[in-house]
């Protein structure tokens, strides 16, 4: 085989492009992994497609400035030993997590491809903003995205479909790794029969036992499996859960939360919803998410041509 791919998964929808690129080179590439330390859900996804390593991530959306310039250092100083001469080239999935393992690899004259996240649209990630410079290609998945920074446009990155599309009757509410305690609280008021909600990081305890009918999960390592089965998705603005619900064709409804605006921005997420053809609330009102739970049969379901093949082809080209 000969290639050697060294991918840096971020967590979360920066994972699921990983995941993509990994479906995408198997045959024609060794892939390697390194995912953020204690992110078992990443493991259970790359793991089959090669060796995932782990590295401390410098800043989750909760982290703190003060913290923030150690983790960063520490992340460095591992990234020395962890990405070495063994690899073609790395790939950075847009995740801050990416950053100093991919300036490791510039030091050590590897090259690196750099993929602008789904949802930095308006402006630039930060990652982008950085990793341009050091980078020998930045993958962008929009046109907009060329606006604000150079790069080639492949499209939007998807991973294959791993499970059937069904519907079995519930609504899908999710947070993301983090959370997001305004959505779940605006659905728990809700009169709604079958729901699952993936509460992340936010105590599952409350909704448990306000509706012991419902599903109530942190984290699931089949969580692909719940969108696909699922008859409505509301989520937040992290790009994960949004391209997997499309994936599988799932009405889409996306609440903003207001304490991710790292992640994405309330322009981006409306150029976002309007372009997946997805309903966006920037508030979590309960009324106005049951209307829209009532209205998804008569939406469009939106497709988009899978950018992995191209963003494999460079990949691959370079190694």
């Amino acid at each position: 085989m000969g290639k050697r791919v060294l991918i840096l998964a971020g967590g979360g929808g920066h994972t699921s492009i990983a995941l993509a690129l990994a479906q995408t080179l198997k045959g024609k590439a060794e892939t390697s992994f390194l995912i953020p330390q204690e992110d078992s859900l990443s493991r259970e996804l790359l793991s089959p497609y090669g060796p995932a390593k782990e590295l401390i991530k410098g800043r989750y959306p909760q982290t703190s400035n003060l913290l923030f310039p150690f983790r960063l250092a520490a992340s460095f100083y591992h990234s020395f030993t962890l990405v070495n001469g063994d690899y073609d080239v790395v790939v950075s999935t847009g995740s801050n997590f990416c950053i100093p393992p991919a300036l490791i690899a510039w030091l050590k004259s590897i090259p690196v491809v750099n993929i602008e996240s789904r949802v930095a649209i308006t402006k630039p990630s930060q990652t982008a903003r950085l990793l341009q410079h050091f980078s020998k290609r930045t993958l962008l998945q929009w046109e907009e995205q060329g606006e604000n920074i150079r790069g080639v446009v492949i499209g939007p990155i998807f991973p294959e479909k791993r499970y059937e599309t069904r519907d079995l009757g519930y609504i899908l509410v999710t947070g993301g790794t983090e959370g997001h305690k305004q959505l779940f609280d605006a659905v728990a008021g809700l009169d709604l029969e079958t729901v699952v909600i993936q509460t992340g990081k936010v105590d599952p305890a409350p909704y448990r036992v306000k509706h012991p009918s419902w599903t109530i999960i942190p984290y699931s390592t089949e969580f692909e499996k719940l969108i696909a089965e699922s008859s409505v998705v509301i989520t937040h603005q992290g790009g994960g859960t949004i391209f997997e619900a499309l994936l599988y064709e799932k009405p889409l409804i996306i609440v903003f939360n207001p304490e991710l605006t790292r992640t994405a921005n309330t322009e981006d997420m409306l150029v976002l919803a309007r372009k997946v053809e997805a309903p966006f609330l920037e508030v979590a009102d309960g009324a106005k998410i049951k209307s829209l739970i009532q209205e998804t049969e008569s939406r469009t379901k939106p497709r988009f041509e899978n950018g992995r093949e191209k963003a494999a082809e460079v990949i691959l080209k370079l190694a």
